[in-house]
């Protein structure tokens, strides 16, 4: 494993702070299912992941995910949320990360972002129906779902609200990006074009 600098440990550790701060600014985005919560905590990810490279993208993820786990706890007890939002962050920045390698422009950008979303969001259907949902009812002592209930609330929520997650999340970071290229790329030459 790639060991890392003091300097890039702190900056880490700031990228997961601020992960943590944008993870509390949640909100639902489709009422029918409120309890998926929208917010903005995968941009310092993506932001670590390009400059430190794909290790660094899954510690910020992880982080993040741990510091709201006990900072806030879980409605089940268990951090299965948590679980599954750290899986769908590493699911959105990976293809981002190498993508982006290969095409190293603002297309290659929005090609890698748009990959992402759509990657992260085929992968978190069939996680859900076959793992997260089930353990969610399973951990609050709810009944099981039927397959066709379970199947409508992956092609009507979870689907819907990851696909909406990663365009909004990718907009607001090539929004960023533009205006931090330069930047980001001073501080990993060889992985930003400017």
């Amino acid at each position: 494993m790639k060991k890392f600098s003091i300097k890039v440990l702190v900056s880490l550790g700031m990228f997961s702070a601020i992960a943590y701060v944008l993870m509390l600014l949640k909100f639902p985005i489709l009422p029918a299912f409120s309890f998926l919560k929208l917010d903005f905590s995968e941009i310092p990810a993506l932001i670590a992941v390009l400059v430190y490279g794909p290790g660094a993208g899954i510690i910020v993820e992880f982080l993040k995910n741990v510091l709201d786990y006990f900072m806030t706890g879980s409605e089940t007890g268990v951090p299965v949320g948590h679980i599954s939002n750290f899986i769908a962050g590493f699911l959105y920045i990976l293809p981002v990360y190498y993508i982006y390698q290969k095409l190293q422009s603002r297309k290659g950008m929005i090609t890698a972002l748009l990959a992402g979303t759509v990657f992260m969001s085929l992968v978190m259907s069939l996680l859900n129906y076959f793992i997260f949902i089930p353990a969610y009812t399973w951990f609050l002592g709810m009944p099981e779902m039927s397959a066709s209930t379970l199947r409508e609330m992956i092609v009507l929520g979870v689907l819907p609200f990851n696909l909406i997650k990663g365009v909004l999340t990718s907009a607001l970071f090539m929004i960023l990006f533009a205006k931090l290229r330069s930047w980001l790329a001073k501080l990993a030459p060889a992985k930003i074009a400017a």
